[in-house]
This record gives C-alpha cells, sequence and structure tokens, in this order.
C-alpha cells in the first residue's frame, strides 16, 4: 500500500516550503557573535563614551549578567553614538566582547553555506518581555520592558515559579506600555491582541510553540502564557509543548506546520549562561531537522531576542514608539537559501511572520508584518533543494550547562569577581531576580 504524503505536506503554500521553524535564542548583538565575520557589518573597535576601545574575546561563560532594560538599551545607544554599553558591574569589560569562529563553528558554517543577516534588529527597544511578544504577533501591544512587581514565592513542581504572562504572580504586577497617542500607561501582564498562531489555525494550519514548562527555568519566556484568548483556551493545552520534547518530535515527524521555540534558560545563550553549550544544543536541533525527510521543505528562521547588552555599532533605525532594537544575528537555514547571502535589508522579528503570512496566504496582523519583507531576495526556488550541510563541530564549553562554575570557571579577565554562586548551582537565580 502506498505511504501518504505527511498532512503538512499536502496544505497549500506559495512555494515549496512546508514548515517553518522559528527559533530565539537570548541576550546577543550581532557584533558580540559575528562581528569578525567575514564580510559582514562587524567590528572589533567599539565605543566608550566618546573613545575607541578595542573589543576583548568573549569568554563561554560570563561572571554575571549585563544590563539590558529599556534605560539600559537608550544608554547604549546615546541618541545615535552606540557609545554606552559599558554599564553595570561587568558592563566596562564584557559587554565590550566578541567571539572568534572556533567559538561558535556551527554559526559561521551556516552562516557561509545558508544566510546571515547583518542588518536585523530586535523589533523593540528593550528587553526580553516585548520582543517575545514581537515573535508571535509582530506587536507588543505597545510594551517597550519587562513586567514589574512579579512574586517569585510560589512554586511550581516544588520550584520556584516565575512568569510574565497572565499567570504572573503579585496583585500589583504590571507593565508600561505605550498608548497610540504616546501617552503611556501601567497594564496588566495579559493580552488580547491577536497572533499569527491563531491566524494559522483559523486557515486550517496547525502549528505549535516548543518552550519551558512551568516550574522550569525559562517559562518566563512564554509568550503565549501572555495572550488572553490562547492561555484561557484549549489552545494552551493543544499547541504548546515542552521543549524538552522537541529533538524527539523532530525524529518522529510530528512538527507541524510552523513552529516556535524558545529554550529552556541554561541553553538558551542568555548570560552568564554558557554560549557554547547553547550552540551545541542547536546543533543538536538544526542537525536534527537536516537528518530527516522534512529537510526538504523546511526553513529554520534561527535569531536571539535582544542585545543582552553587548556593543554593536549600527544605529537601530526608528519606525515606532517601541523600536527598532539594537541589531542581533538572524540565519536563515533551508534548501533553498541562496548559499552565502549576507543579506543587507533592514528587517526584525515581524519579518519571518511575513514570510509565514506570505507563504500560507494569512492577512497581515499588524503594521510592522505589513510593512517588512518577507525573504524574497533570501530564497531561490527556481532549481531544487540542496543538499544539507550539517554542524559538524562542537563548540568549546566548559562545565556542566545546568550548573553555574563561578570560581571554578577561568576564562575571565584577571581580577574579575563573578557573581555569588546560586543555591544548588542553576539558573533559578537569574530569572527569578
Amino acid at each position: 500500500m502506498p505511504r501518504l504524503a505527511p498532512p503538512v505536506t499536502r496544505i497549500d503554500t506559495r512555494g515549496p516550503i512546508k514548515r517553518v521553524i522559528y527559533v530565539q535564542l537570548e541576550n546577543r548583538s550581532f557584533n558580540n557573535l559575528f562581528g569578525k565575520f567575514p564580510g559582514a557589518l562587524g567590528t572589533t573597535v567599539g565605543v566608550a563614551d566618546g573613545a575607541e576601545k578595542p573589543l576583548i574575546p568573549c569568554p563561554d561563560w560570563l561572571p554575571g549578567d549585563l544590563a539590558h532594560n529599556r534605560e539600559a538599551h537608550q544608554l547604549c545607544v546615546n541618541r545615535g553614538e552606540m557609545d554606552g554599553f559599558g554599564r553595570g558591574r561587568y558592563g566596562s569589560d564584557y559587554a565590550y566582547s566578541l567571539f572568534d569562529e572556533h567559538q561558535i563553528p556551527n554559526y559561521w558554517l551556516w552562516a557561509r553555506e545558508y544566510a546571515l543577516s547583518d542588518h536585523f534588529f530586535a523589533s523593540a527597544g528593550g528587553p526580553s518581555y516585548p520582543n517575545h511578544l514581537f515573535f508571535i504577533a509582530g506587536t507588543s501591544g505597545g510594551v517597550v520592558d519587562n513586567p514589574g512587581h512579579i512574586e517569585v514565592g510560589r512554586l511550581e513542581n516544588g520550584r520556584p515559579f516565575k512568569s510574565w504572562g497572565c499567570d504572573a504572580a503579585g496583585d500589583e504586577a504590571f507593565v508600561w506600555a505605550y498608548n497610540e497617542d504616546g501617552s503611556r500607561d501601567g497594564h496588566d501582564t495579559c493580552f488580547s491582541f491577536r497572533t499569527v498562531g491563531e491566524e494559522l489555525a483559523s486557515a486550517g494550519v496547525d502549528w505549535a510553540y516548543y518552550s519551558s514548562p512551568p516550574g522550569q527555568v525559562g517559562y518566563l519566556w512564554n509568550a503565549y502564557s501572555a495572550i488572553e484568548q490562547v492561555f484561557h483556551s484549549d489552545m494552551w493545552h493543544e499547541n504548546v509543548r515542552p521543549v524538552d520534547r522537541l529533538i524527539q518530535d523532530i525524529n518522529a515527524d510530528r512538527l507541524p506546520s510552523v513552529t516556535w521555540v524558545t529554550p529552556r534558560w541554561e541553553l538558551s545563550d542568555h548570560p552568564p549562561f554558557s554560549t557554547g553549550h547553547a550552540h551545541n544544543w542547536i546543533t543538536q536541533v538544526v542537525n536534527a531537522v537536516m537528518l530527516t525527510p522534512m529537510w526538504v521543505h523546511t526553513t529554520i528562521f534561527l535569531t536571539w531576542d535582544e542585545w543582552g547588552g553587548f556593543y554593536d555599532p549600527v544605529v537601530p533605525p526608528t519606525v515606532d514608539r517601541v523600536g527598532l532594537g539594537i541589531r542581533v544575528p538572524l540565519l536563515t537555514i533551508s534548501p533553498y537559501t541562496r548559499r552565502g547571502l549576507l543579506d543587507d535589508e533592514v528587517g526584525e522579528f515581524s519579518s519571518p511572520l511575513r514570510f509565514i503570512s506570505d507563504n500560507w496566504g494569512l492577512p497581515y496582523l499588524s503594521d510592522r508584518i505589513r510593512r517588512t519583507h518577507g525573504f524574497e531576495h533570501v530564497f531561490d526556488f527556481s532549481g531544487g533543494p540542496r543538499d544539507p550541510v550539517l554542524g559538524s563541530r562542537k563548540a568549546p564549553a566548559y562545565g556542566d550547562p545546568f550548573h553555574w562554575p563561578a570560581d571554578a570557571y577561568t576564562g575571565w579577565l584577571p581580577g574579575t569577581k563573578p557573581v555569588e554562586a546560586p543555591s544548588g548551582g542553576g539558573a533559578a537565580a537569574w530569572e527569578l531576580r
């Protein structure tokens, strides 16, 4: 009996792409990861308070986090001077750092074999929360910063629980949001604007969102927890999946037409945790896709949610009161991606959503999605799919990805004092701050 093609491949699309996997890591500027990449718009010399400052090698683990809230973004940009990154306990040294190829080898390999966008910006000029909302909806509802007054005393599965969504703990939890007239109000952490996942469902196209579940560090990045009509509906149970199951589901061909992915904290690239361990996990994910039959009709968009405090020389364009934010990398990995393309078209987190909308014939959900490009210049659909180029090298990564090494790590500048190790050596202490 002949085997039927998977349902995903039988849904009409504009081109040969039948699956999109949209992955968002954490807190790296373009220059931090690709400042030395040949031909890309990068630099090895930054500017700090008007003076040139050579960039140092970035360590695998950082001694602590860097400032990256809304205020930090404004200080870094400094009215276009791009010279205010040296803030906080570690900013004067580690904000002005960048990686070499051997530290993140497969990112550079895929930049050579597929496409690297070096004019791609965070959607919001601020930290994670608004940018994760753009990741699923092409809007943040006017939000520019992380929520405040979040309580973290509650436990889920015996672990401290933190949410930025509709289940955020704390009677006074709120987030600042701009209104259409430019005024700013405090808003609760539950929104009702429509998302691209809902648009897909209305068109009969299945989708999934992989993230840390409640009680696992990294759950706060699940943007769908902040969307009222999803969180309080069957979609929350049917479309949201634990990220620890991602590779298993890839191997079993369980991914729907569109998949969003946010990692657990320890594998997210969020300082102070290891870039090498994050790179090696992403390599497992991408290689898994490449080794399955789904490769021939799949596009992977791999990006980082905001700059994380790291230096970047490119002034972000101003498109509205919320953004754009400081530049971040985007890799477009697909059998139809133009090989070795350095994409210099301005893009943001709404741009992959424009591709999704065009590919499945969806209405444009926001002005940002409507105004951006849909990667027409990045793909070549005139020929057949190219064979995959697997990530073949592991990044050098110190220690255990799930335990903070503290003083045992020797990769920092002499005299660096790391933050005090949290109880148990895990990531919860950073998330719960």
